[in-house]
């Protein structure tokens, strides 16, 4: 039993005064007698951050996110059922949900990714439901469909509505891979609960923007492809969709598409991404309690998580105590002072 004394939290609308905070095994509670103290006069205790897109090689991931204060990372993709069950459920790292295997297309950028099983390509809309029964069956936690726009080598719209509708008799999210403009009209017509990305380039047509449920941008992600590939001037396009959904009340998640993977357009470090992100939001439009609140709360919204994404008793005690005041400065996410994963300090 822990108890954290004289600490400011965040509740989803700024900060408190100063108060005490238990720790009773893996849960928050009311009161713990008997508790050893952590003085957190100074400090501020947000609760354990959410990545809502990264890619999952290994531990080492895991280690990598929990270091940075990521205590639930949502994984969009990762093809190996054994190393998936081999990271879920590890004592004091980072706590994981995940797509699975994605469904793609025939063709485009993930069609060449090395490691991509053949199971992977959906063609036909017939397909769909022995394609979301396998991902069921494997464990997949939501449905990830990478879409391109027409014609691009992505499932076609009648392969993502069929998926999509298979996904939801199931009792499953469905996410979509949109980069562009096209692949985002056709992921609202599809029907899908989540778009992640924001496209490069042009932004998100207005007509398109009133019929986003909910977004993750991963302006880290799209920021390294248009440096790496010598053209700056798209990033801004991304930045005015996000600019844009903000202001059009669409919610607005932090996700990082943190990898390591070969082939990947840009690799993004696990972990210390996500603050690159917060600050990336920031600057895009968002205040700092609506970036927090990307990071916390809002991911556990949407993806169902109902017991984590905020501080009070009977959710996970997944914290994370930090030097500074991120409401005012939402750099001061970066000074980590201590980390709990499930009440376990990581």
């Amino acid at each position: 039993m822990t108890a954290i004394k004289n600490v400011r939290i965040f509740d989803g609308a700024g900060l408190s005064e100063p108060r005490t905070v238990f720790l009773d095994g893996g849960r928050l509670a009311a009161e713990a007698s008997g508790a050893r103290t952590i003085d957190g006069t100074g400090k501020v205790l947000l609760p354990g951050l959410i990545d809502a897109h990264v890619h999952l090689h290994g531990r080492e991931n895991l280690e990598q996110l929990a270091r940075h204060g990521v205590t639930t990372a949502l994984d969009m993709a990762t093809t190996s059922a054994e190393l998936l069950t081999a990271l879920r459920n590890q004592r004091g790292l980072t706590d994981i949900r995940s797509a699975g295997v994605p469904a793609i297309g025939p063709g485009g950028h993930h069609a060449r990714m090395p490691g991509m099983p053949a199971e992977a390509v959906v063609t036909d809309p017939a397909q769909a439901k022995d394609f979301v029964a396998a991902r069921k069956a494997a464990g997949s936690d939501y449905l990830k469909i990478v879409l391109e726009a027409p014609g691009g080598g992505g499932p076609e719209l009648p392969v993502a509505r069929a998926l999509t509708g298979a996904a939801h008799e199931s009792g499953l999210l469905v996410i979509a891979h949109a980069a562009n403009a096209g692949a985002y009209t056709m992921a609202l017509d599809a029907g899908v609960d989540v778009v992640t990305h924001a496209p490069l380039g042009p932004p998100v047509a207005g007509e398109d923007i009133s019929r986003v449920r909910v977004v993750v941008p991963t302006l880290t992600m799209m920021k390294g492809i248009s440096t790496g590939i010598g053209q700056p001037r798209l990033y801004e396009g991304a930045k005015t969709s996000v600019t844009l959904l903000h202001r059009a009340g669409v919610p607005i998640l932090a996700g990082t598409d943190a990898n390591a993977a070969p082939g990947s357009p840009s690799p993004v470090e696990h972990g210390a991404s996500l603050h690159d992100e917060l600050e990336l939001l920031v600057a895009a439009g968002l205040s700092t309690v609506d970036a927090l609140r990307a990071a916390t709360e809002l991911p556990a919204k949407h993806f169902g998580l109902t017991d984590r994404g905020a501080i009070r008793p009977g959710l996970r005690a997944d914290l994370v105590l930090v030097d500074g005041d991120p409401v005012a400065d939402i750099r001061a996410t970066r000074a980590i002072s201590r980390v709990w994963c499930a009440g376990v300090e990581c």
